[in-house]
């Protein structure tokens, strides 16, 4: 296969991050699954480099700790994507986080979140 056609045939990095956060909102584990690399790494300040296992385990079946979840900003940069979003918990209590995401060989291959405070 060609690059072009390789490029032409792989989403772009912040439509891959899009997929990710749909796959966790509607807890389709598979498909969150088949968008992480081998080597996947998720940090925040609760979790430290947890590998693909794990993070599949333990921080993806949380989805139903949020009332709502709302995507307020997406900038990607090269093989990194940031993103800003807001949720809100079931108690009324409204917070905003951002991560960085780096993509590599079209796979979600890191993920660093960075907790806000309550807004």
């Amino acid at each position: 296969m060609d690059e072009t056609q390789d490029d032409a045939t792989q989403p772009a990095n912040a439509e891959l991050v899009r997929r990710l956060l749909s796959s966790f909102q509607s807890q389709d584990q598979a498909t969150a699954a088949s968008l992480l690399s081998a080597g996947f790494r998720f940090t925040s300040p609760q979790d430290d480099h947890i590998d693909k296992a794990e993070y599949l385990a333990v921080c993806f079946p949380t989805a139903d700790h949020f009332a709502e979840h709302r995507l307020m900003e997406v900038v990607e940069a090269g093989d990194e994507v940031l993103i800003r979003y807001e949720y809100v918990l079931h108690d009324g209590r409204r917070f905003r986080n951002m991560e960085a995401i780096t993509v590599r060989d079209g796979l979600i291959a890191e993920v660093q979140v960075y907790f806000g405070g309550a807004v």
